[in-house]
């Protein structure tokens, strides 16, 4: 069982690249029961957990914040992803590494993505009060994410598990 952690907050201990703030995060998944790896629509059998922006009304996202200077990048996207999401899990292989403007602000950033296969979901995470998840199937988080960065990184995750078979028999619930 995870404990419930609180949140760090503050920008002291940020990664930096070349000026650019660096974030990591994951798409949490899981796939539905009784979908086998044989189906024709992996992404509708492929369930995601997208989650509320901080702001109301500025759409769905994958959970992501600042890996720190006293983290691993697998620790940081797990840590962001609980403090975010609520779900703890099983980290896999990085999607990639994107370079992306802010739609708050002028500031680019560089921002890492890893899939988690969800094994725990907490009753109680630290950002529960100011966002809401959601499961969804894959297409209809391409439809609801506000970032093409994290569009991309579920891309690469549905290409990744239909390249990979013999890992959605060992997936399905």
């Amino acid at each position: 069982m995870v404990a419930i952690a609180i949140a760090r907050s503050g920008r002291d201990l940020q990664r930096y690249n070349g000026g650019q703030r660096v974030v990591v995060g994951c798409i949490p998944y899981r796939l539905k029961g009784g979908i086998k790896a044989s189906s024709n629509n992996l992404e509708d059998a492929l369930e995601v957990l997208v989650i509320s922006a901080q702001r109301k009304g500025k759409g769905m996202l994958f959970p992501k914040g600042g890996w720190e200077l006293d983290e691993d990048i697998k620790a940081a996207a797990l840590r962001e992803t609980i403090e975010e999401a609520g779900v703890s899990g099983t980290i896999e292989g990085e999607l990639g590494r994107w370079c992306f403007k802010s739609k708050g602000n002028d500031a680019y950033y560089e921002g890492h993505m890893f899939p988690l296969l969800v094994k725990e979901q907490l009753d109680q995470w630290p950002e529960k009060a100011i966002r809401q998840r959601y499961w969804v199937s894959a297409s209809k988080a391409k439809e609801s994410c506000q970032y093409s960065w994290m569009r991309e990184a579920l891309d690469l995750l549905v290409t990744r598990l239909e390249s990979a078979p013999t890992k959605l028999d060992e997936l399905t619930v």
